[in-house]
């Protein structure tokens, strides 16, 4: 585990509001960062989802995914990291 100190600049209203609310507490800031780093990874792939959509990619039939899926364990073990 690493720790982080973190100064900021909040207006005042906002830091009552948020202690009120039991967010200033390194529990709460974490999942509040994680909930943040998903949403966000959901953003890129919907952008993502989108180009593919733009540029008329034909979609994977259900053999298609699971093939590419074992061919992306079967790399990632060969290069030594099986998750």
């Amino acid at each position: 585990m690493t720790t982080l100190e973190l100064k900021l600049n909040l207006p005042d209203g906002l830091v009552k509001q948020a202690k009120g609310a039991g967010l200033l507490t390194p529990k709460a800031i974490e999942r509040l960062l994680r909930e943040a780093i998903r949403r966000k990874a959901f953003d890129d792939f919907l952008t993502v989802a989108d180009r593919v959509e733009a540029a008329d990619v034909p979609p994977l039939s259900m053999e298609e995914i699971n093939a590419e899926i074992k061919a992306y364990r079967a790399e990632r073990r060969l290069a030594g990291n099986p998750r």
